[in-house]
């Protein structure tokens, strides 16, 4: 998969337009958002494993390293009938859905609403009562699970793996902003002559940006808060 390391490096030195790469990205924003919908942790994009179909659209490759959780949300959506008129009178049900209640997040990356999350725990089933409508769950980001696991690549490591006490989903956020800044800049912001010295910058060493080539400052700003460190938040 070496060529879409290569292919990413050569749309940027021949010229490609910005508004470009940055369709590429926010792809794979809508991706990560996804899957973890889907209760996944990807825990491993890099270049090598994002593929752009015929279609000119993105898929993510090879989840050996994803971690599937079981989701459920602290306050799940509730389905309220009403069921008289304003005046009073009978009518036909009608409903509305109000919308689930998350736990706050101090992590500042998309979509930090928090439900609860756990991958030790089979889901608990709701009781039914007869007549209960069985209300609709909507899983925003599993930012609440967490593992002990030292997986992904070197380069692309969040601290809170690298450092062993546990990570969620917010390590896809991180590695967003690694993916990002190498497309950018062909290179990453951490990497070390070995592996050793790559996971001492990830830990200890503050992101710096090359002087060339010029990136406007949005974007930097966007990449910086990509690569803050969520460790302990959740």
């Amino acid at each position: 998969m070496e060529k879409g390391r290569r292919a990413f490096s050569w749309w940027f030195r021949v010229g490609v337009e910005m508004e470009q790469l940055w369709f590429y990205a926010s792809e794979v924003v809508v991706a990560l958002e996804y899957i973890h919908m889907m209760g996944i942790v990807y825990r491993d994009l890099k270049p090598e494993n994002v593929l752009v179909r015929s279609d000119g659209h993105i898929m993510l490759t090879d989840f050996d390293l994803s971690l599937k959780c079981d989701i459920s949300t602290s306050t799940p959506a509730q389905m309220i009938s009403s069921q008289t008129t304003p005046n009073g009178g009978p009518q036909q049900n009608e409903y509305k859905i109000e919308p689930p209640k998350f736990t706050s997040s101090s992590c500042i990356l998309p979509n930090c609403i928090v439900p609860a999350v756990s991958c030790f725990h089979p889901k608990r089933k709701r009781k039914k009562k007869p007549g209960q409508f069985a209300g609709p769950e909507f899983v925003a980001e599993p930012v609440d699970v967490h593992s002990m696991s030292f997986v992904g690549t070197h380069e692309y490591l969040a601290p809170e793996i690298v450092s062993g006490e546990g990570h969620g989903s917010a390590v896809d956020w991180w590695t967003l902003g690694i993916f990002i800044f190498e497309l950018l800049y062909g290179v990453t912001p951490f990497k070390g002559i070995d592996h050793q010295l790559t996971l001492a910058n990830i830990v200890a060493r503050a992101l710096e940006f090359p002087k060339e080539p010029a990136i406007p400052a949005p974007i930097k700003d966007l990449i910086s808060q990509f690569t803050t460190s969520c460790q302990g938040s959740s």
